[in-house]
């Protein structure tokens, strides 16, 4: 992680020290809202369509077998309770030529999930553009607001009544930082990450606009990074207040989406719907020299934020319920990272928080974006996956702990939902 995908906007510097000493239980009533996951425990396809640093197209479905053997995937997912999962059209595979939409593979992959019994929530926008677009082009915005009505049309002319869950962009924070700062990805700029953020969320806002208008009942899913930027030892005042400024900063996505901020983007309060949150063992670091605090806080580091109170900042500060899009750990420390979460998620659904979901993220082994040679062994299942034969090797302990983790909470999640029916 680099603390530069936190842009400060030139006019909105303030520090802020929002977080709270203890997760308490919530204070004020929730506006209704139904949950329309079918499962807590859910599934994450790497779906990226975006150009890497070194300017070649990559296709995540493609490349980890997915869209291939989706059929498969998704049998495997039932067997272990996995019935919501996220899924992305590719953009860029959706509109080669400008307000032509090719929704065939996508047809697909829904009715695929219709024959498996399989919800499936879709990015319309996960770090891949068109060609010809980019997030500084003028008619960047138009050209995604038509997608996201040509969307739903498409979409209901297969599901007409079934509820539609939506993430606009995926994690726009980051791609305003890679794509803005450091050349990783279309528009290959560096020291305009607050402008392409202002562009995405210009497009963000009229793509829920249009959504809406389509579709009042769609459901929009936010997907965020969720850090903890910690000062360095033995810190002077100011470098706490710039730690503090760069937490703060980290929500500018949903305070404009919200209308809090940049309101003349047009962001409104109802545009919160869901509050998806990515949170992964690098996400919380020094400022300054970017060394990493443990996830497991092994050396007691006081800096260090458990996972439950970052969830309960991010959760109180809008009242809307939750969901963790995105969690993983490489290697062989994934069955101890799904025991924290767990652990986690416990407190949370023990705080009253709304916690609606977690989603291991990605559920099937995916390569780096430049260096595609090199796997990051993450999800539940690994490879080896070429050109000549994809294979899928469950990761064995890692599905133990899957299993452990639903079994510890699931009277929890039942208690929850019969206080809701009663």
């Amino acid at each position: 992680m680099d603390t530069n995908f936190l842009q400060l906007r030139p006019d909105r510097l303030e520090p802020i020290d929002y977080f709270i000493d203890e997760p308490v239980a919530l204070q004020r009533d929730l506006p209704t809202k139904s949950n329309p996951f079918k499962s807590f425990w859910m599934a994450g396809f790497e779906c990226t369509d975006k150009l890497n640093a070194f300017g070649n197209r990559v296709d995540l479905l493609t490349l980890t077998g997915h869209l291939q053997l989706i059929n498969e995937d998704y049998k495997r997912l039932s067997l272990l309770g996995l019935t919501t999962v996220r899924e992305g059209i590719r953009w860029s595979h959706v509109e080669k030529k400008p307000y032509e939409y090719d929704w065939s593979e996508v047809a697909a992959m829904i009715r695929t999930g219709q024959e498996n019994n399989i919800q499936q929530i879709w990015d319309l926008c996960h770090f891949g553009f068109p060609d010809d677009l980019t997030p500084l082009h003028p008619m960047f915005a138009r050209r995604f607001a038509s997608l996201c009505r040509a969307f739903v049309q498409f979409y209901r002319s297969i599901d007409t009544d079934g509820a539609l869950i939506v993430t606009p962009i995926n994690e726009v924070s980051f791609l305003s930082w890679l794509g803005g700062d450091v050349r990783g990805t279309s528009p290959y700029c560096v020291g305009q990450g607050w402008e392409v953020k202002y562009r995405l969320m210009k497009a963000y806002i009229e793509g829920v606009a249009a959504l809406k208008e389509a579709d009042p009942s769609i459901r929009i899913l936010t997907t965020e990074p969720l850090v903890n930027i910690v000062p360095p030892g033995n810190a002077n005042s100011e470098e706490m207040l710039s730690a503090a400024a760069m937490n703060e900063h980290q929500f500018q996505v949903t305070d404009i989406l919200s209308g809090r901020m940049c309101p003349e983007l047009g962001g409104q309060p109802e545009y919160l719907d869901i509050l998806g949150y990515n949170y992964y063992y690098d996400n919380q670091w020094e400022l300054g020299t970017n060394s990493l605090v443990h996830w497991g806080n092994k050396l007691d580091d006081e800096r260090f934020i458990p996972l439950h109170k970052l969830l309960t900042n991010a959760q109180q500060r809008y009242n809307c319920p939750i969901v963790l899009t995105e969690t993983s750990h490489p290697k062989e420390d994934r069955p101890l990272w799904i025991d924290m979460v767990a652990d986690e998620c416990a407190l949370l659904l023990g705080y009253g928080i709304p916690l609606w979901g977690v989603c291991w993220y990605p559920v099937i082994d995916r390569p780096d974006w430049d260096h595609l040679h090199l796997w990051h062994q993450s999800g539940l299942w690994d490879g080896p996956f070429d050109t000549e034969m994809i294979e899928r090797t469950l990761h064995i302990p890692s599905a133990a702990a899957l299993l452990r983790a639903q079994k510890r909470l699931q009277p929890m999640l039942s208690a929850n939902r019969a206080r809701l029916i009663l």
